[in-house]
């Protein structure tokens, strides 16, 4: 559903490798101020969130900010299996739709990452490799090791649950995907190669290029800072010179929830930086 007085998003198809990418474009309303392409999170994070991300796109499109929903390989209406996400893929998925947006506006867009998603923005725009205008990240994962070691753990509870000791322990799991094995986790195929790649990255190893940052986390509390881990990765980035703008607001987990949450101050916050950015 569109804003009111606002057009409707356009589904778009993107020709890339292994079949089409479907994206939905929010065309701003009146002048074009700037751009994003939007990256979802891993898995049933990315449907939890679904509601989430279109309210901030509506939202963003209204205030003059184009924004480009990408459906990753493999994931929601893009072509491919999810075991057949690779990470590799899923950078080039990103610089296409960057290429598409920069291409249909005229202008430099920016990338726009929640959770797994920041992760992978961080990675693209690693040695200018894909030039950003900003950054905009939701929650980031600030570990590729420590978040693949929660989606094993799930699987080893789900082994539990069956009482199947095929492994006993997230090594033994890591050990599988060296080998070249897929791995089953809560109704999803983790391959190799978007696994391992995963388990490499780091946060505090990823400091941005010098481009605008905003960082926005999710707390229970109103006031509460940063969480200890963040605040080290933030501050290890700006001693790099990173231009980082981090934030707390109040409200649900919505990405993690078993039902439909919405963070109406994360809606307002992401809004106001991108306006304030463009008038700076």
């Amino acid at each position: 559903m569109a804003l009111p007085g606002h057009a409707p998003a356009e589904p778009i198809y993107l020709d890339a490798s292994a079949g089409p990418r479907f994206c939905l474009f929010h065309h701003p309303a009146g002048p074009c101020r700037a751009a994003l392409v939007y990256i979802h999170p891993f898995a049933e994070e990315m449907n939890r969130a679904r509601r989430m991300s279109a309210l901030a796109a509506r939202a963003l499109a209204a205030s003059g900010v184009a924004v480009l929903q990408l459906d990753l390989h493999g994931c929601g209406d893009s072509s491919g299996e999810f075991g057949d996400a690779r990470w590799d893929t899923w950078k080039r998925d990103v610089a296409l739709a960057s290429a598409w947006l920069r291409a249909r506006l005229g202008m430099q867009p920016g990338l726009w990452g929640l959770r797994l998603g920041a992760l992978l923005a961080l990675d693209c725009v690693q040695g200018d490799a894909l030039p950003a205008d900003r950054l905009l990240l939701w929650q980031p994962v600030l570990s590729g090791s420590g978040y693949l070691t929660q989606l094993l753990r799930l699987r080893l509870a789900g082994d539990l649950l069956q009482q199947d000791g095929a492994t006993t322990s997230t090594g033994s799991l890591r050990a599988l995907l060296r080998g070249g094995s897929t791995i089953e986790i809560a109704g999803y195929d983790l391959a190799p190669g978007l696994a391992l790649p995963m388990d490499q990255l780091e946060a505090v190893a990823l400091a941005p290029p010098r481009c605008p940052v905003h960082w926005f986390e999710v707390v229970a509390a109103p006031g509460q800072p940063l969480s200890p881990a963040a605040g080290r990765v933030a501050s290890a980035w700006r001693d790099k010179g990173a231009d980082l703008h981090a934030e707390t607001v109040c409200g649900p987990s919505f990405w993690a929830t078993p039902e439909i949450a919405e963070c109406p101050q994360l809606v307002e916050a992401t809004v106001n930086a991108c306006r304030e950015a463009a008038h700076a």
